[in-house]
């Protein structure tokens, strides 16, 4: 069935669809995120595998837990297809048919007895009278054939199968005196048919009497029948038909059964089972003895014989078993399996089955090996799953034999859900089973597993990723991917707003030309548009040879102002930056302003210093790896500004700035000693050797740009000092607009028009 979703129509998997490929931009896209919280990029991959994600064309990736929630479903709909009373139900029905055969059958012998004993004695029924009429009515009440000689008709074999009535003949060739009375009341042939012609014999009111009588006590076990159907199969084992085509029905279904118990003990035999003679009875009874045996010496430790015992019935077993704990574990598997199907049932279903079980297996060597079977397998497995209960509730019906089956098919989703639910790493995700994920899901998720199993590779052979002592780290492309992530997140909410809101502090010289053009002021780059500057000219003067230029005519491309800047971007790494959840926005930040400089203005330069309880400087590769470990109480912003004071004094331009992205204000400072001294609320004199190395960074000609994400009473006091010593300017910011501020003040101030 077809799903329709705007505009699009898909379809079922039927194996022919191609899965689109994914794409290793598209993957580091999808991780950098949670590579930028956690800081580890294994587990951002084990996460990107185990809960998917969604893709740039609008579907999704699904992971594993997505996987676990389609296996989920598939398991209900199963309980939701079946009723699993149905396998009572089936079989109540079918003998309800062979009972509902039987007397049909007796009716219509009946009726043909009264057909015939019309036609041969036109003038009504007479009665019996003399000896023969005496044993007619004798013989009838005790449900006995009249004497062979005495009447034509019941001195005749009438057979049905076998013998005429539908059951087996003596071995010496006689009949009981019950098929007598039933074959030759009935008026049957040899061919189990009525007699109806003259030279059958006559058939007079004696023998309908003694039909009518017998037909009655027949019709009566019949509805003395129990109602279970355990009672209802024992009873009719014990009757005797008068209809051929009833009895038939009925060792059909008891062989129908017998082969359906086998199946569900020894589900998995290849031959064997298709028959149900007192042979195949036999060799089964040997074939359990010879297994128990096997079973048991394993039990003991002595060599249980494996081998020869394949050799002489491995054909019941198939290929796959190589050894004896593999046929161990498909036995308890089966075991398990019916111990299941019991609970699931009602308790009133369940003593129904056993019964019927018990009666449809009557050999008693064959009972004794199956219970022996099952003591023996109980014994050498663990039953920790047996007593699970299994609810159904469809409508659909099923075989005892296709119960047993659907039991062992929900417990291998369940051992498939439990591997998926165990898959932590590469190594989990390759060990597990395709054939059975692919039998159980489908082709499509067998496929969309392949490439969960390709994401590693797939980055690693983009050059994202590689692997290294510890697992996989980035490489520098790798990082600069996620830089480009983040700038485009951050450009994203920038599209929506207008750029420039903030002034020019310096301009700096010319930088390259745009696409527009302009008329020629003095002063202006003389980068002149020949074909516009020769138009101008035309339409001034007109259509003529030569063409007389004049500086009125020319135009020349604008260009714009680009300043060359140093900048040092200061991370506070304090534990109250992680949490109150805004070193990853920091992080974020100094990946885009990093992929930013480096794609558009490659000649300016951009370190980063992260400080806590000190300072120190981090490449752009180390930030999203950046874990808890990295966080550590204080916020030394003295060591920071002598860091990034120290880095900017390598440039010579006029254009050096320290942005600084921090939650509080300074709690640690160097001592007169160099040790690190860190108190909260922070002291005065925190304060005060944190704005000496303001002072100088201003003399050095350092702009300080301050983006606060928390506004206490003490960040205020000491952005207030720090404001009146500095140029630079203070932003009140939140962790999920930083960015959007930082690269709005970086750009405004790199650009200007000229003219």
């Amino acid at each position: 069935m077809p799903y329709f979703r705007l505009g699009s129509t898909y379809s079922r998997w039927d194996g022919t669809q191609q899965l689109a490929g994914i794409d290793a931009d598209e993957l580091m896209k999808a991780l950098s995120d949670d590579l930028m919280q956690n800081g580890d990029l294994d587990l951002a991959l084990q996460r990107l595998f185990r809960w998917g994600f969604d893709r740039q064309d609008g579907e999704r990736m699904p992971g594993l837990q997505d996987l676990m929630r389609r296996l989920k479903e598939r398991r209900q709909e199963q309980l939701n297809r079946y009723d699993l009373g149905s396998i009572i139900d089936d079989v109540k029905a079918k003998l309800q048919e062979v009972i509902d055969t039987e007397r049909g059958g007796i009716e219509r012998r009946l009726e043909e007895g009264r057909a015939r004993l019309g036609e041969q004695e036109p003038g009504g029924e007479q009665a019996p009278s003399g000896e023969a009429g005496q044993d007619a009515e004798r013989h009838a009440a005790e449900g006995q054939a009249l004497p062979r000689g005495q009447d034509g008709a019941a001195g005749r074999d009438g057979a049905a199968g076998e013998d005429g009535t539908g059951h087996e003949s003596d071995p010496s060739g006689r009949r009981s005196a019950g098929q007598e009375g039933a074959a030759a009341a009935a008026g049957q042939t040899g061919g189990g048919a009525p007699s109806g012609s003259s030279d059958e014999g006559p058939y007079d009111a004696d023998l309908h009497r003694l039909l009518e009588q017998l037909a009655g006590k027949k019709l009566d076990q019949l509805g003395g029948l129990p109602d279970d159907p355990a009672g209802a199969i024992q009873g009719l084992q014990n009757y005797e038909f008068m209809t051929p085509e009833a009895h038939r029905q009925f060792q059909e279904l008891l062989a129908m059964l017998q082969q359906q118990v086998l199946q569900s003990t020894f589900q998995g035999m290849q031959q064997a089972l298709g028959q149900t003679s007192p042979e195949d009875v036999a060799e089964m009874r040997k074939m359990l003895g010879d297994l128990n045996e096997m079973l048991e010496a394993h039990r003991r430790g002595d060599d249980p014989n494996f081998d020869q015992f394949m050799h002489k019935w491995g054909h019941h077993f198939g290929n796959d078993v190589k050894s004896i704990d593999d046929l161990i574990d498909r036995m308890g598997r089966q075991m398990q399996a019916m111990q299941q199907l019991m609970q699931s049932l009602s308790p009133e279903q369940r003593g129904q089955l056993e019964g019927m079980m018990q009666a449809i297996l009557q050999d008693p060597g064959l009972q004794q090996e199956m219970s022996r079977l099952g003591e023996n397998l109980g014994q050498m497995t663990t039953p920790s799953d047996w007593r699970r209960r299994f609810q159904f509730s469809g409508d659909e019906s099923m075989s005892l034999a296709e119960a047993t089956r659907m039991m062992g098919r929900l417990n291998e989703y369940d051992e498939l859900e439990k591997d998926l639910k165990g898959v932590g790493d590469w190594n989990d995700l390759a060990a597990l089973d395709d054939e059975k994920l692919r039998d159980l899901l489908g082709d499509e998720e067998g496929e969309q597993v392949d490439q969960l199993r390709q994401l590693a590779k797939l980055l690693e052979d983009a050059g994202y990723i590689k692997e290294g002592k510890r697992g996989y780290e980035l490489t520098p492309q790798g990082v600069r991917k996620i830089g480009e992530k983040a700038l485009t997140d951050i450009f994203q909410t920038l599209n929506r707003d207008r750029l420039g809101q903030h002034d020019l502090r310096a301009t700096g010289g010319a930088g390259e030309r745009t696409d527009s053009t302009k008329e020629y002021e003095f002063g202006d780059p003389f980068l002149l548009d020949l074909p516009r500057t020769v138009m101008n000219a035309v339409q001034r003067d007109g259509v003529g040879s030569p063409v007389r230029l004049d500086p009125r005519d020319f135009e020349v491309y604008r260009t714009e102002y680009s300043t060359r800047s140093a900048t040092v971007l200061m991370v506070d790494m304090s534990r109250s930056m992680l949490y109150n959840g805004c070193f990853v926005a920091a992080k974020k930040v100094a990946l885009a302003l990093d992929s930013l400089i480096r794609s558009k203005y490659p000649r300016d330069e951009l370190s980063i210093i992260g400080f806590s309880s000190v300072a120190r400087e981090l490449k752009p590769a180390e930030l999203p790896s950046l874990d808890y470990n990295e966080y550590n109480y204080g916020t030394n912003m003295q060591h920071g500004f002598q860091l990034a004071r120290q880095i900017l004094g390598r440039h010579k331009g006029s254009n050096r700035q320290v942005i600084v992205i921090t939650d509080g204000e300074p709690t640690a400072h160097f001592d007169e000693g160099g040790k690190v001294r860190f108190a909260y609320p922070p002291q005065p004199k925190t304060f005060r050797e944190t704005l000496k190395e303001v002072v100088r960074c201003t003399r050095d000609g350092i702009t300080i740009n301050t983006f606060m994400l928390e506004r206490s009473p003490y960040m205020v006091q000491f952005i207030n000092d720090l404001m009146k010593i500095n140029s630079g300017r203070t932003f009140v910011a939140t962790p999920d607009r930083l960015g959007e501020y930082i690269l709005v003040d970086y750009v405004a101030n790199k650009r200007k028009w000229i003219g």
